[in-house]
């Protein structure tokens, strides 16, 4: 009986025919699996190079995906609601436009003049480079001159033009915003005047009054011109602490975060100003208001006291140093009667009364106490300066009004009266 035989490839073949046929069949079933086990391993490989990909582009996905959040959690403002809609803080923005219409229709009680940049144009000189009086984190500072024919009603006026550096940024329009209210409220001889604005399509400029002699920082550092002497000194520096307290106690307290010589303008009299109140904010009201105003301003209020009294600046990076930060070096010294006149400005060639310094450092002493609860209050500080406007002999008649631990007193206490 002959067995019939079927072959992987469907062949029917006999057992005699296998056995003339076996090399060849056994031949080719030897290709046959070489080939389908090639084909097998290609298509592993390839679904393996499929899988790298997808891995590799999984990765690729996920940090792209994570610089994207990164990104616009940056660009976001930080008080923005997860919602998307615009808080309280965004509606302020002076891009609102109905922010800069509420400023322009309520004239009583923000009584700016809304000048239009055409305007500016003409009273800088289309902003002319020897008009320039200095620049800033906010932009250029131009002087200016508002002549009678530039609007009716306008009365000849010498301002400074400061123009936004076109900065949009939430930060940017935010400051430029709290300017315009804070100054547009507030009015005090020791506060700079702000005289009015531009908000034109994406110009943001304020106008102010003009302050011939510039900044503390500029006259009471410069190497050009004459060293302040101590009487004016001790102008500034009650002027200055008039303008503090004034907004420590107003009816709506202000926060003024920014006190330090480059912000405090002096006119022809050298009657003190203070300016730029891009970061001020509303201080808060009620018994927190005298902690919050002592942490924030007085503090600074005795780093420009000491700077007066020193000739220093805050920071100075070209001195040893022990000596750079003036605040560490000079606080062990305060209260030492024989070393204190060793740090008072020896530009000034003795020329001051000595009382009169020792009052002064140790009410710059009391400012810069660690403990804020300690500091005197900014009404204090402007009844202990007071005397110190005086001559010399009338001074020495006088005790100066200082504040320990919180407690004022009239006269000095302990060292302070053996000095």
């Amino acid at each position: 009986m002959k067995l019939l035989r079927i072959n992987f490839r469907g062949v029917i073949i006999t057992d005699k025919q296998k056995k003339e046929q076996c090399p060849q069949i056994l031949l080719l079933n030897q290709i046959e699996m070489r080939t389908t086990m090639k084909a097998q391993k290609s298509n592993n490989t390839f679904f393996e190079h499929l899988k790298n990909q997808n891995r590799d582009f999984i990765i690729v996905f996920v940090i792209l995906y994570i610089c994207f959040c990164h990104v616009t959690m940056l660009e976001s403002p930080k008080d923005q609601s997860r919602s998307g809609r615009p808080t309280k803080d965004d509606r302020k923005l002076p891009s609102n436009p109905e922010e800069v219409e509420d400023l322009r229709r309520d004239s009583a009680a923000n009584p700016l003049i809304a000048f239009t940049f055409g305007e500016l144009k003409l009273i800088t000189g289309n902003f002319r480079q020897d008009h320039l009086l200095g620049g800033g984190g906010f932009g250029n500072v131009y002087k200016g001159l508002i002549t009678k024919d530039l609007r009716e009603g306008l009365q000849p006026l010498q301002v400074a033009v400061k123009v936004h550096d076109g900065d949009n940024s939430y930060q940017g329009h935010r400051e430029w915003l709290a300017e315009v209210i804070f100054l547009g409220q507030l009015s005090h001889p020791n506060l700079v005047k702000l005289i009015g604005y531009c908000c034109e399509d994406e110009q943001r400029v304020l106008i102010y009054e003009y302050m011939s002699r510039g900044s503390v920082e500029n006259t009471l550092f410069s190497r050009v011109l004459l060293p302040l002497p101590w009487s004016i000194r001790m102008k500034i520096a009650y002027g200055a602490a008039k303008g503090l307290a004034f907004l420590h106690e107003a009816e709506k307290p202000v926060i003024y975060r920014d006190f330090k010589t480059s912000n405090i303008l002096l006119d022809q009299d050298y009657n003190a100003k203070l300016s730029d109140f891009g970061l001020a904010k509303d201080g808060p009201i009620g018994d927190k208001t005298h902690v919050s105003t002592r942490i924030m301003g007085t503090y600074g209020f005795g780093v420009v006291l000491l700077e007066l009294l020193t000739g220093r600046k805050s920071l100075d990076k070209s001195r040893p140093a022990r000596e750079q930060n003036l605040t560490d070096w000079a606080i062990p010294l305060l209260k030492e009667k024989k070393k204190l006149l060793s740090i008072v400005d020896p530009r000034l060639e003795g020329d001051y009364p000595i009382k009169g310094v020792h009052k002064a450092a140790m009410l710059a002493y009391h400012c810069l106490n660690r403990n804020p609860k300690a500091r005197p209050l900014m009404r204090d500080i402007v009844d202990s300066l007071e005397p110190l406007q005086e001559p010399e002999d009338v001074q020495n008649e006088k005790p100066v009004l200082t504040v320990i631990h919180g407690v004022a007193d009239g006269q000095l206490k302990g060292k302070e009266g053996s000095m």
